[in-house]
């Protein structure tokens, strides 16, 4: 099988997958062909994996797709969290369905969605045009909008509006920074879709006019920082979090916006090819380090569980924004770690989350206690998920916040007392957040509940055994991402 087959397949199946998802809608068996067709996408994402690991990076389907170690390695990640995620959805969505919060429609909808939202992502991840990044970024957009007003409610319905129009005026930024983009490449590469090739653009980096990438970056860095979550482009987020059905939450906080930082961390290397200064960088940086003190502040004056968790997303994303404008091989690797920790430790809190969540038939954390006597196996995922985050030893968090913290204080040490009180904060603010709800007795409206633990313990292992020990091949493969991000 040629590569051409492996990236048609990976694509292919989560297309195939919304499409028989879309005529199955509502029936019994609808959720395990969705966790059958997120399985199916993670084993080929594997199989690609493995083949770039062996051979290195490779252009498919002509130059259409490119694929190496930084795209791949987000590629497999959000595969995995997607199957995850389809397991934890199956009880999640059927008790949300039997308790009227979704009807038929929407959940043929749900799962449909679901599928081409990953396909969404997979297609942002593995392009080589610049254009259709932004063309799927775009769909990831619009698919997600509809997922975060399923519940049909008010609230729901306006988080979605917001979250569509914040996100639509910013992917128009990106397009203009694209289309400067191309301004500065075609007088270098010619007219034509070749001067929107990632491969062809890094090539000929060093040739292209720093004024206009200087420009590009900003609109680009205000278009994909707006899908980040960054601060003060983030007001959709939490919105969005707090009112959509969970499952999407988890993904939305754990793969989405990696895919906009992606998107942002391919333009930043073209643009210090292009100036041969550290301008993308200092801006990345900025963005960041507000994003993580807003957020880490704004996390003590939460009162909804998954709005409060939305916010803890915002400070890890302004942590890998800032580490990747920082630059270095240890501030590099530090991100790429980060993106990898966040990702599973964000989406097994949601998941528990949401357990509590339909545990007290509320998401306000005033009204959540007992779960350790209630659900200890919830209580404890909640807990440990937090310890997690907070970034304690020896969790993969604590390991990536190390390796951030200490190439800022070797690189910009001006920046770290702002890096160590954004971190102090939000370690504070969560363990005060957590601990009344694991604690306690249990409440009288606190109702029993089947729940789907393995995408949590999944989850929180891995996490747990990388912060002791990264393997070799991961390791290696981190490192030849940051080769490629110089």
């Amino acid at each position: 099988m040629n590569n051409s087959d492996m990236l048609l397949i990976l694509l292919g199946l989560p297309v195939a997958s919304a499409v028989v998802l879309a005529f199955v809608g509502d029936r019994k068996f609808a959720p395990e062909i969705n966790i059958s067709g997120s399985a199916a996408t993670f084993i080929a994402g594997i199989a690609l994996a493995i083949e770039v690991y062996m051979h290195g990076p490779m252009l498919a389907g002509g130059k259409f797709f490119f694929v190496d170690a930084f795209n791949i390695y987000l590629a497999v990640l959000t595969s995995f969290v997607s199957v995850t995620t389809a397991l934890f959805s199956r009880r999640y969505m059927r008790r949300e369905r039997e308790h009227g919060r979704v009807g038929q429609v929407g959940m043929r909808f749900y799962h449909a969605m679901f599928q081409l939202f990953i396909f969404a992502m997979l297609l942002c991840l593995l392009t080589n045009n610049v254009g259709i990044l932004w063309i799927s970024m775009e769909l990831a957009t619009l698919t997600t909008v509809l997922l975060v007003s399923l519940y049909r409610t008010p609230t729901a319905i306006e988080a979605a509006w917001k979250y569509f129009i914040l996100c639509g005026v910013g992917i128009a930024q990106a397009l203009f920074g694209t289309v400067l983009l191309y301004f500065a490449a075609e007088k270098v590469l010619g007219e034509g879709g070749d001067a929107l090739l990632w491969t062809n653009l890094s090539r000929v980096s060093g040739q292209l006019e720093p004024t206009i990438l200087s420009l590009a970056f900003v609109f680009l860095m205000v278009g994909y920082g707006t899908k980040v979550g960054l601060v003060p482009l983030h007001n959709w987020l939490p919105d969005a979090h707090s009112e959509g059905p969970t499952p999407i939450s988890a993904v939305l906080s754990g793969l989405l916006l990696n895919i906009a930082l992606y998107a942002l961390v391919r333009c930043k290397v073209l643009v210090d090819g292009s100036t041969q200064t550290h301008y993308a960088g200092d801006i990345m940086m900025v963005f960041g380090i507000l994003s993580i003190l807003v957020a880490a502040f704004s996390i003590l004056r939460q009162k909804d569980i998954k709005r409060m968790f939305s916010y803890s997303s915002i400070e890890h994303m302004g942590i890998a924004t800032f580490a990747f404008g920082l630059g270095g091989p240890i501030a590099t690797f530090g991100a790429l770690l980060h993106m990898l920790m966040h990702s599973l430790t964000k989406s097994a809190i949601f998941f528990t989350a949401g357990h509590a969540s339909q545990m007290h038939r509320t998401q306000e954390m005033d009204k959540i206690r007992g779960l350790f006597k209630g659900k200890p196996l919830v209580g404890w995922g909640l807990m440990l998920g937090v310890m997690a985050l907070a970034g304690l030893p020896p969790f993969g968090i604590f390991t990536s916040e190390f390796l951030i913290l200490t190439a800022t204080i070797q690189e910009a040490p001006l920046w770290t007392p702002f890096l160590l009180l954004g971190l102090a904060v939000a370690f504070a603010a969560l363990f005060r957040a957590v601990q009344p709800m694991v604690s306690g007795d249990v409440p009288d409206y606190q109702k029993p509940l089947k729940v789907a633990h393995l995408p949590v313990i999944l989850h929180m292992t891995i996490v747990l055994i990388i912060g002791l020990y990264i393997p070799d091949f991961l390791n290696q493969w981190f490192k030849t991402a940051v080769e490629l991000l110089k």
